[in-house]
Order: structure tokens, then sequence, then C-alpha cells
């Protein structure tokens, strides 16, 4: 059920066998797995997960190529409220290791209306995924009419959208301009890339990246350009404009996580180090989707749910003795032995 401030005092007692912290398409995946595996579970989510604005899942298997993340998104709390699953809308602040359970605290409400509630799980599930860092306009809302219409920001997921089109790269560090730029020239090599006046290229990567062709531009962006969502190109801060037909931005993110910080885990940089289930160095903390390390896929966050609630499941149908079938059982103490014959 969707759980509120009004019902809260109902699950404060109650011992979840997993909390799900983060309601997007991994978070969702898990929540209905653990449903179907007839585990109790509850979705914490802190409300506009990553592929919240994604206008266009084109590469989604077997939905119509115009299905907007939304939709999506509320296809699959339906489904797993009908399961009878817990929703929660907060924001997790911190996760304790009680031994065997965790506390999770999570704030709920906003500003001085805030609740902080403590709510308790045997298993724990991290899906609350990475917030893109986007081009730093004064007018934020100028990004957001293009962003996940043709302004991209995963090029595994669009590379494909900007085949052979005029590209501006919109980069936040010189390391974003080494690993992605020559990778993107497989799409498209008319690429323009724009560093906001951020930082400093060095010669060598400066003179391989003109040796390519492509343009180097380090006047800051004043606003993009476009209309009906389709950004048609950005005009800089000295009055010039440049003409594009799509855009990747690849300006950074954060890894939201910080709730786990009291918790020793493995990681590879950013990303939580897990086996092929999901399972984190902690037995029983399981990471799905962006926090991981792997491809940053709608696809794939749901096949990790998947596989972390199947592994929670194992776990716990391990370590419960099978079900008797008792009537049965009463039934055949009853009988003569040569019913059976």
């Amino acid at each position: 059920m969707q759980i509120s401030r009004k019902n809260l005092d109902q699950r404060q007692d109650h011992i979840y066998d997993t909390i799900v912290v983060g309601g997007g398409a991994g978070g969702l995946s898990a929540g209905i797995y653990l449903q179907r595996y007839n585990l109790s579970s509850l979705i914490i989510d802190k409300g506009k997960a990553r592929s919240y604005w994604m206008q266009e899942l084109h590469n989604y298997l077997g939905l119509p190529p115009d299905t907007p993340g939304s939709e999506l998104l509320k296809h699959g709390k339906d489904h797993y409220l009908s399961l009878n699953g817990d929703f929660l809308n907060g924001f997790v602040e911190d996760v304790v290791d009680e031994g065997d359970t965790f506390a999770v605290t999570t704030k709920v409400g906003r500003n001085n209306n805030s609740v902080y509630p403590v709510l308790r799980s045997k298993y724990i599930i991290v899906a609350s995924g990475i917030i893109d860092q986007l081009p730093p306009l004064e007018d934020m809302q100028n990004v957001y009419e293009y962003a996940g219409y043709n302004l991209h920001v995963c090029m595994v997921c669009d590379g494909y959208e900007m085949t052979d089109k005029k590209c501006g790269f919109f980069a936040g560090s010189e390391a974003s301009i080494e690993e992605m730029v020559f990778n993107l020239s497989w799409f498209t090599p008319y690429i323009t890339i724009f560093t906001h006046g951020m930082f400093e290229i060095n010669p060598q990567l400066r003179q391989q990246l003109e040796d390519h062709g492509y343009r180097i531009v380090e006047t800051p962006i004043k606003q993009f350009l476009g209309e009906n969502h389709q950004m048609t190109g950005v005009e800089l801060t000295d009055g010039s404009v440049i003409e594009l037909e799509t855009g990747l931005i690849s300006m950074g993110s954060k890894y939201h996580n910080d709730y786990l910080h009291r918790i020793n885990l493995d990681y590879k940089g950013n990303n939580l180090i897990t086996d092929k289930m999901g399972r984190t160095s902690h037995d029983r903390i399981f990471a799905i989707g962006d926090l991981k390390v792997g491809l940053n896929q709608v696809v794939v966050a749901a096949g990790d749910g998947a596989l972390a609630a199947t592994q929670i499941w194992r776990d716990i149908r391990n370590a419960t003795p099978p079900r008797r079938w008792e009537e049965n059982l009463f039934i055949s103490e009853q009988l003569p032995v040569s019913s059976y014959q």
C-alpha cells in the first residue's frame, strides 16, 4: 500500500524482509519480484528517478519507441502496489547495521513539516541511482526544455540517435573528453566540444582533437536554442551562435549513496562492487542499477532488480525449514497400513 505520514505508525514496528532504496526501474523490478516471492518489501523513493525525465525509451524491449520513462515508472509502481508491496515517498538519510536488521532513517515531508521515521528490514537493496550534472546556466529551465529529447546524457542508450548528426559534446572535465569523445565518433564525427570555460585542455589532447577535426569551444554557453523540445544549437555569452542537431552531456554525476556512509563497503571509483547477483561486500546489502559497476541502462537496471530479489529469496528460503502439509500428515497417521498397499 501507499505509505504516508497518516499511516506510518502502522509500519513502525514491522520488520520487512527487504527495504529497497529507490523507486526507479531497478527498484520497482526488485520490489515486484520480492512480492511475487511472498516476501515483505518497502520501496522508499525520493522522486524523479533518472529515467523519469527520459522522454522516449527507444531501446526497451517490447515498448513503443516513443514511450516516456514516466509512463514506464507509473506502470511499474501500479504493478508493485497490486502485489501488496509498501511504497513510501521519502528521502533515506541514514542506514545503520543493527546485526540482524538494518535501521533506515527516512525524511518524509518537506522543510519544517518533515518527520524522520526509522524503518527496519533484514536486507537492503540500494537502487537510488545517480543525478546527472547539467550545464550550469542562469536559466536551468532552458536545459530541461531539451534534456531527454535530443539532448542526451547516455551515449550507450542514445548513441544511435546521434548518428551522423552535428553533435555538441558538453564536457565537465578533461577526463570526460578523453573518455567519451573518441567513442562518440563511432556514431558521428561531427563533434563540437564545449568546456563552458570550466577547465583547461592539455596541449597533447587538444592537438589530438584538432587532428580529428573536432571543434573546441571554451566560451561559456548563455542558452540552448530550439523549439518544440528539439535543440538546434547554442548561443554563447559573446553572442555567437553554433548550430547543432543533437547533444551529449557528460559533466559528471552525483551518486545518491551518502546514506551508506556508516557501512564499510567495497567501491570501484564511485560504484559499488557486487557479485553477479548484485550482492555487495556486505552479505545483506545489494546494489543495482547506476550505483553498481556496469552499464547505466534502464533495461539492465530492471534485470539487476530481478537478480537481487531472487538471491534474497534464496537466502531466506535456504534459512527457512520447508513447510509441512500438516493436514495430510494427520490423515496419514490415522490410516491403517493396508491403505497404502
